[in-house]
């Protein structure tokens, strides 16, 4: 993979001449161009445009950012003087985020130089040159943020993007204009009496697995990664979306909230066949569909989470589909694919079926899927001890020990500040009458609170994917879980258990909730943004809060729990129990009622599937330190 600077952009790009009233009089078009930051001759910073020929540069010192669908890997800077825009489009959504920040605090920072006059540049006579703007450093910001504290920034906003901007740039504004309580941006609620700061924008480093696993991926090849809960496979999936293009990217998931967790569909809107239970035929001419259709021609990317639960026949339909819609006889049509999940957790749901295959025991599987690779750094639990327990649970061996500290910690007293443990269930009914009993237990009136969707005909759809329910209802004294990270410095993030303490005289009469963390916040509403057949956007606009009594086995995959409560007596899937245990944070956090070893099962199958393909990845890395050591010896020079 060749290293890209973060002031660079491949991608597509239009360059526009306006016109006096800002229609475009004059149209280039460059699918594939590249867009770097530099500074010329004179030190000014210049946003070079390159469509492999001729180069087009811009003076960046009167201009505007429009950055309302930079998620979705676009953005324009119109230059004022010049008259001219140039609109960004396809680009990954990480990059441009980085290259937007970089141009913001770049240019913040040079306001304190005094610019050259027109007769002195000439005067100068130096020769035209052109130099890739160097990475941010915290000098930069430093410099940013003391301008800033005297004046406002250079870069005008236009419009409903402010929000968007302040967002990408990680700064935290004051803004004058008021905004709507559904739209407030959670910095800003969480942060209200903050000056305004420039961030330097550090990512959370990847581990040496996962930068092996984000390589391969930008290298083209299809990939399967795995790894035990907590490895932050749902981190590392986000950031190859970010990576990838978007037009011909499609990120999918085995069920709607994994797929909102990584900003996609399901796997099953993707393809636009049902359930897949039809024969083939009927399935081909379901997925020929015209809103369907161009889902299986655009896509050069795909991305498949939680795989565990997606049948085998399921996944060689989708491969001989692919291979036809495409006319092409490369595995899955020549798409790539992204394939992560594991195995030893939840497998497929099936009617009617004993028992269900596992995708890798598809026909399809082992031609599609050229590298497996496996994460194996923990980050959800630090507890070597804990961690160690799991690992046992997660292949389905339990010793005396593992059973003595999970008998041990029924006795565990994890309630705190009047934070009760969430239950975990086996059953998705057993969840429904804990937590509406639990809450009509209370006392004081009930406050009701309906979520705003975009498309209210298309609600069920919604409502298969959206993490936040139609209608929310609480009482002072409710248990609930936070949906969404608004702030993980302060703990503010999905999973965290809270308890509703007031609700606000005003504005709403929104909920005030009491964090596990310690943090007392009012919650407001947030927005998810989902995707659906055809690629169009839906929303819902709810408070980013569930009940929290209980929550299901199935519910709770992707999160991690502050104080939770298991009962393992129903356990009726291999797996299960293995995923219920890992959502907690650390041991302390948990408590095991009845618990009987007999529940922990590994699938067999699953455990032959992972002794292979460890086995041959230790083959290969033996293989390759054999060839290195060969060319050591070759060029000895003894």
């Amino acid at each position: 993979m060749s290293y890209i600077e973060p002031a660079e952009l491949q991608c597509t790009v239009a360059v526009e001449r306006l016109n006096p009233a800002g229609q475009a009089i004059k149209r280039q078009h460059i699918r594939k161009a590249t867009v770097v930051l530099g500074r010329n001759e004179f030190q000014e910073i210049v946003m070079r445009v390159h469509d492999g020929k001729a180069p087009q540069s811009f003076m960046l010192r009167d201009f505007r950012l429009f950055t309302r669908f930079a998620k979705d890997g676009k953005c324009t800077v119109k230059f004022v003087p010049e008259n001219t825009q140039v609109l960004i489009s396809d680009c990954p959504p990480d990059r441009l985020k980085m290259f937007l920040k970089t141009l913001s605090i770049k240019h913040q920072a040079s306001q304190s130089v005094k610019p050259m006059s027109h007769r002195a540049k000439i005067r100068a006579g130096l020769p035209r040159s052109f130099e890739t703007i160097s990475p941010l450093q915290l000098k930069d910001v430093q410099k940013a943020n003391e301008l800033r504290s005297q004046v406002n920034s250079p870069i005008q906003l236009k419009g409903p993007s402010e929000r968007s901007v302040n967002r990408i740039l990680g700064e935290r504004q004051q803004v004058k204009r008021p905004r709507p309580e559904c739209d407030a941006s959670p910095v800003k609620a969480l942060h209200p009496n903050k000056k305004p700061v420039l961030v330097l924008p550090l990512a959370q480093k990847l581990s040496k697995d996962q930068t092996a696993v984000l390589n391969a991926v930008l290298s083209g090849k299809n990939v399967f990664f795995t790894g035990s809960a907590g490895t932050g496979k749902s981190f590392l999936l986000k950031r190859i979306v970010g990576s990838l293009p978007p037009k011909s990217t499609f990120a999918t998931a085995s069920t709607g909230v994994a797929a909102c967790h990584i900003g996609g569909t399901t796997l099953h809107n993707f393809a636009g066949i049902g359930s897949g239970s039809a024969p083939l035929e009927q399935c081909l001419e379901l997925a020929q569909r015209p809103g369907v259709l161009q889902h299986w021609t655009t896509c050069k990317h795909l991305i498949i989470d939680e795989i565990s639960m997606v049948e085998a026949e399921f996944f060689d339909k989708l491969e001989a589909i692919a291979r036809s819609i495409r006319r092409s006889t490369e595995p899955f049509g020549g798409i790539q694919l992204i394939v992560c999940g594991d195995f030893l957790q939840l497998p497929p749901v099936t009617k009617g079926k004993d028992k269900p295959n596992f995708c890798f025991q598809s026909r399809s599987w082992r031609k599609c899927i050229r590298m497996n690779m496996e994460l194996t750094e923990v980050r959800r639990q630090t507890d070597k001890t804990f961690i160690s327990l799991l690992q046992a649970v997660r292949v389905g061996r339990v010793t005396e020990e593992v059973t003595a500290r999970l008998l041990k910690s029924a006795n565990h007293c994890i309630e705190r500040d009047g934070i009760l443990a969430t239950r975990l269930c086996t059953h998705k009914d057993d969840v429904e009458l804990t937590n509406e009993s639990k809450l009509k237990q209370l006392p004081g009136p009930m406050r009701v609170f309906e979520a705003v969707d975009s498309d209210p005909m298309l609600v069920q759809t919604i409502d298969s994917q959206s993490p936040v329910s139609r209608s929310l209802q609480l009482k002072v004294g409710a248990q609930v879980m936070l949906t969404k990270n608004l702030d993980v410095q302060r703990g503010l993030v999905n999973g965290a258990r809270g308890v509703v303490i007031d609700f606000q005289s005003g504005n709403h009469g929104l909920p005030r909730v009491k964090f596990l963390c310690g943090v007392a916040e009012v919650m407001k509403r947030e927005r998810w943004m989902l995707k659906a057949s055809g690629g169009h956007y839906l929303s819902r606009q709810q408070l980013p809060l569930k009940l929290a009594w209980a929550i299901s086995i199935h519910k709770s995959q992707g999160m991690t729990l502050d104080c939770v409560e298991i009962s393992l007596a129903r356990v009726f899937e291999s797996g299960q129990a293995y995923v219920a245990l890992s959502r907690a944070r650390s041991l302390e956090g948990l408590r095991v009622m009845d618990f009987d070893p007999r529940v922990v099962q590994a699938n067999q199958d699953v455990l032959l599937f992972y002794k292979k393909l460890r086995r041959e990845r230790l083959l290969m890395q033996s293989s390759m330190d054999e060839f290195v050591g060969q060319r050591n010896t070759e060029n000895d020079p003894w």
